[in-house]
């Protein structure tokens, strides 16, 4: 609950929505970016209290419109789902988002990325992951106490807080949900569907196939019974 003080120090202060910043430098890093934050969407689509963002601006601390930082994907696990201009953490209960995910580009130079190393360092980040697609190199870190510790193996690492598996495959990342499935890009998931769709199709032809065979063996059956009684036979004593 904000005191009357913080409240008109709200009021006072303008949070931007936007940096001025691209959201990504490039194609690959754009669909990395989307890979990722969907995914996720889709991994907790049944729980209320998951919030996934992209690209999202996070103020920390009420009162410094400053200090901010867009990762290019976060989850807040406590937070409940819906849009927001912005993750302000004085009105999210105080909950820091626990994971960030960055995709480097060349854009990128060393010092923003350390600055960014220490603002989630600093303000609760749990889990940080770093991938550049140039290099297929997968970097991450967890927290231990009040540091960010370099995590030595990524091969098949597994993400305490997401249940999330990452492997390098042929010098790509791919990501595993917990039930073993791998993440999927759009068009992947619409090939599924496509595919689904025609199996649905196919098995419906074959139901309705043998539905109008039944049905034709019905009206022969009551046909060669209507000839036998024609003929004085009765078809009960055959």
């Amino acid at each position: 609950m904000l005191t009357e003080k913080q409240s008109s120090i709200s009021e006072e202060i303008i949070y931007p929505d936007s940096d001025g910043e691209l959201m990504a430098d490039n194609t690959k890093q754009f669909e990395l970016i989307v890979y990722i934050k969907e995914n996720l969407e889709s991994l907790f689509a049944n729980e209320p209290n998951v919030f996934v963002a992209g690209d999202l601006l996070w103020y920390p601390v009420q009162g410094d419109n400053k200090l901010r930082q867009a990762p290019d994907v976060m989850v807040a696990l406590g937070r409940p789902k819906g849009h927001r201009g912005s993750y302000k953490q004085w009105e999210e209960n105080n909950i820091s988002p626990q994971v960030a995910f960055e995709i480097w580009s060349p854009g990128n130079r060393p010092s923003q990325m350390a600055k960014k190393f220490d603002f989630y360092e600093r303000y609760g980040v749990e889990e940080y992951y770093i991938y550049d697609p140039d290099t297929a190199d997968l970097t991450g870190w967890q927290r231990h106490n009040d540091k960010l510790k370099l995590i030595d193996d990524m091969s098949d690492w597994v993400s305490p807080r997401l249940g999330v598996r990452f492997e390098l495959s042929q010098d790509i990342l791919v990501i595993y949900r917990p039930d073993g499935q791998p993440f999927l890009n759009f068009i992947e998931l619409d090939r599924q569907r496509q595919e689904a769709e025609n199996r649905a199709y196919q098995a419906e032809n074959r139901a309705q196939q043998a539905e109008t065979q039944l049905e034709e063996e019905r009206r022969r059956a009551q046909a060669l019974e209507a000839r036998l009684q024609e003929m004085g036979v009765d078809p009960n004593q055959l």
